[in-house]
């Protein structure tokens, strides 16, 4: 038994290619973290994206709401809910995540209105992290973008919590590619940084309980505690 057992991580690969497609250059690098993870008694799931029927919109069960088809509830329930670290994986086009990447950004802040069972937002006591690859620039600006929206919705992010590649600007090799970045030891670095601040977040929220709910809890907010805020300015 290691240090970190008994945590789950998500993996979450959201290239555009299905893997009928082929390998994902994404999942390559998203590899490099799961390995470590595996190799310290973290047990890590993948899932690509691509491969499922994710319904674009902001409600838990878009089936609910016109869509035919929504496999997001069987992704939630339990992959989602029950990991303790959440890694989103994004190649970039345009300069900008993928637009699966903003589905499931979208997706995870439908569950912004559900609670734990302390009265918190239920991503509360989990952590956050980023992959980006491509061939052009933009993985601080995708990272940005992603670990702001998980942070927003309740994730708690390490430091360096993002890692990523990108090749020449333009067409060319892509991460992977007759070995393409394997040698960068910026990448692997920020890699390995990263995988072992989300092991040690997640193992210091879950051992300690998670987030205390003093100041957070919005059923007490509701029901009128304002937590010591001063009420300037209200009438």
């Amino acid at each position: 038994m290691t240090e970190f057992s008994g945590l789950k991580a998500l993996f979450i690969n959201t290239t555009l290619k299905s893997s009928a497609q082929g390998e994902s250059h994404t999942g390559r690098l998203m590899r490099n973290a799961m390995a470590i993870m595996e190799t310290n008694g973290v047990t890590v799931d993948l899932l690509r994206a691509a491969d499922h029927h994710i319904a674009f919109g902001v409600q838990p069960d878009m089936r609910e709401h016109g869509a035919e088809r929504d496999d997001w509830p069987d992704i939630f329930w339990p992959k989602v809910r029950d990991a303790d670290i959440l890694v989103l994986g994004t190649p970039l086009w345009l300069g900008e995540e993928s637009s699966l990447c903003r589905v499931i950004i979208e997706r995870l802040y439908a569950h912004s209105g559900q609670r734990n069972d302390r009265g918190q937002y239920i991503f509360y006591g989990k952590v956050g992290g980023c992959v980006v690859t491509g061939n052009e620039d933009g993985v601080k600006h995708a990272s940005m973008t992603c670990l702001y929206a998980m942070q927003h919705v309740g994730y708690t992010i390490p430091p360096q919590a993002d890692c990523g590649w990108i090749g020449e600007v333009g067409p060319g090799k892509s991460y992977g590619d007759d070995g393409a970045g394997y040698d960068n030891d910026f990448t692997k670095r920020n890699t390995t940084f990263m995988t072992w601040n989300l092991m040690h977040l997640a193992r210091m929220l879950k051992s300690g309980g998670g987030i205390p709910n003093r100041g957070n809890d919005v059923n007490a907010w509701n029901e009128g505690e304002r937590f010591d805020h001063p009420e300037i300015g209200t009438s």
